[in-house]
């Protein structure tokens, strides 16, 4: 056996976390960029902390995921407003639009040289200044990820910068950030964080510290993700979806993940849909297909019989088989209201394009089997 884990250089999880948010950064910058994509309140709030602790900040707000042109405007106003820090409050947009400054600010050159797929493959190579990620979601884990998404419009497609100097100094997690969420983030995000404890259990590249934190992860999104769309200020829910996030970034970062997220990862660069619900609509076919491929395939593989835990964590059943722990998904994804593909413009004259781009995406490749072109098209057949 054989691996690696790597994570940020330091987590706090606390409940009430976020007013320590001035100390923490006192002890790494002067002037932080401060990239917010959470109300007016919550902005404010981070903002009088730093003053507090003697701190300067310059507000970036983030309205949507990261893309090359708004990331070059924002880093032109770190730039000119000398920043030597980067704070990302917020969801993975907010988060990655801080992560993606913080090592732009060092590293010299056009953005798109640091882009996997569209880019030429640059190396970052200089430490990026300190970066501090707050999340306000419980869905990306892009807090401990050492990556950032960023969308490319021209070319129709979400890419990624990726670096393990990206990795956070710093993450502050207070679940209580996260109890304003309305339900629809919730559910989006819930099953994003689901999907991302499930994937890397089953991964080409799964180890023993992330299987710990995926078996941990499932057990608490199974009993706490739709108690938090249905009462979103239930803490002790919210404290266990917070944990589930974190858990799946911390997989994700050091297994990969698999076939659902290569998906997601092209459907969010061609159309409207939210990335977990996305992931969601499409987990259960794929695990459907996942299963089948390798009973035909390889039915000796250790995956087969990781499906089956899955569905008996999902579940709480011991004799549960993956059948069952994909229609427990299918029944959650009922109750939070997950729509088709259809609805987001998707027909099916788009899946040859769909499927040609999701088996050259990198979390493809942590899949534990490699699908047909018809397994693909059929999973999106399925999803629509």
């Amino acid at each position: 056996m054989k691996f690696e884990f790597m994570t940020a250089s330091r987590i706090i999880f606390e409940r009430g976390a976020f007013q320590k948010i001035g100390g923490l950064a006192k002890s790494l910058g002067k002037k932080a960029l401060l990239c917010s994509g959470v109300p007016a309140a919550q902005t404010e709030a981070a903002a009088n902390h730093l003053k507090a602790a003697g701190v300067d900040s310059v507000l970036l707000s983030v309205r949507g995921e990261p893309a090359i042109q708004g990331l070059e405007e924002a880093l032109a106003l770190a730039k000119k407003e000398n920043c030597d820090l980067a704070i990302g409050l917020g969801g993975g947009s907010a988060i990655d639009t801080a992560k993606s400054i913080a090592i732009l600010l060092t590293n010299p050159g056009p953005i798109l040289d640091y882009l996997e797929v569209i880019g030429t493959g640059r190396k970052l190579e200089i430490p990026p200044v300190p970066f501090i990620a707050v999340p306000t979601t419980s869905g990306t884990g892009a807090e401990v990820t050492k990556n950032a998404t960023i969308i490319a419009p021209e070319h129709k497609v979400k890419v990624s910068m990726r670096s393990p100097m990206m990795l956070a100094n710093t993450v502050l997690l207070d679940p209580e950030l996260t109890v304003s969420v309305p339900p629809a983030v919730t559910a989006s995000t819930g099953l994003d964080a689901l999907t991302q404890v499930l994937e890397p259990f089953v991964s080409n590249l799964a180890n023993p510290i992330t299987d710990a934190l995926c078996r941990e992860g499932l057990a608490r999104a199974a009993r706490s993700l739709k108690r938090a769309y249905d009462d979103g200020t239930d803490i002790d829910a919210r404290e266990d979806m917070a944990i589930t996030s974190l858990f799946g970034g911390l997989a994700l970062a050091n297994a990969k993940l698999g076939t659902v997220h290569g998906f997601a990862g092209v459907l969010g660069g061609l159309y409207p849909i939210p990335h977990g619900v996305a992931c969601a609509t499409m987990l259960p076919h794929t695990i459907e297909a996942n299963v089948r491929a390798l009973k035909e395939r390889d039915p000796n593989s250790e995956a087969l019989g990781r499906f089956d835990e899955i569905a008996r964590i999902l579940t709480g059943d011991p004799r549960a088989k993956s059948a069952d722990g994909v229609a427990w998904i299918q029944a959650l994804c009922a109750h939070l209201q997950v729509p088709g593909l259809a609805s987001f413009g998707m027909t099916e004259g788009d899946f040859p394009d769909v499927v040609a781009k999701t088996k050259a995406a990198s979390s493809t490749k942590g899949n534990p089997v490699v699908l047909t072109d018809e397994e693909l098209t059929a999973i999106l057949a399925k999803s629509q």
